[in-house]
């Protein structure tokens, strides 16, 4: 009777132990521009496991203007969530990570669909743009986030200032 206990014992232990590492990581990156066209970026990258259905995740989400131009210098401009190739995401700069719950990347999710499908013309390169939309994920999760002026079109710099707004992520600024 004894072996059968420390068997049932051990198999619970090592079924508590592989949920435990079932959870989903949410990680913000900046974008520093490329002399093709690219204006710096700020996004999300969702990558891990769903506690409760054991469901992979990758998946990344940034906000931007449909069509860069004058346009977006104008006003208010037509917007989309823009996904980024993996081989892209590999020559950003990832600031922190922080684990999330099923139901914070729930919220995430559900957020990135508000922004996503937003009536008219949302993105306003002042007031609703990548870093305003990525400040949002922060919030859901947490973070402590504020928008200085004069970093509103500087991803990198104001992702460095969301780190130090959050001394316990233990990140340090990128330069």
């Amino acid at each position: 009777m004894r072996p059968l206990i420390h068997t049932l014992v051990a198999l619970v232990a090592l079924a508590w132990s592989s949920a435990s590492f079932a959870q989903v990581q949410l990680s913000f990156h900046s974008f520093n521009g490329s002399l093709f066209g690219r204006y710096p970026h700020a996004f999300i990258v969702l990558e891990g496991t769903l506690d409760k259905d054991g469901r992979p995740v990758k998946e990344n989400f940034g906000f931007t203007a449909k069509s860069i131009g004058p346009n977006v210098l104008l006003g208010p401009a037509e917007h989309m969530i823009y996904v980024e190739k993996e081989k892209t995401i590999a020559d950003t700069n990832r600031h922190f990570t922080v684990p999330i719950s099923d139901a914070q990347y729930a919220e995430i999710k559900a957020e990135m669909v508000r922004w996503r499908d937003a009536p008219g013309k949302y993105y306003e390169l002042d007031s609703r743009n990548c870093i305003h939309f990525v400040g949002a994920i922060a919030e859901i999760v947490g973070l402590k986030v504020d928008f200085p002026e004069k970093m509103l079109r500087k991803p990198r710099a104001w992702l460095n200032h969301i780190t130090g707004l959050n001394p316990t992520l233990g990140a340090k600024p990128i330069d």
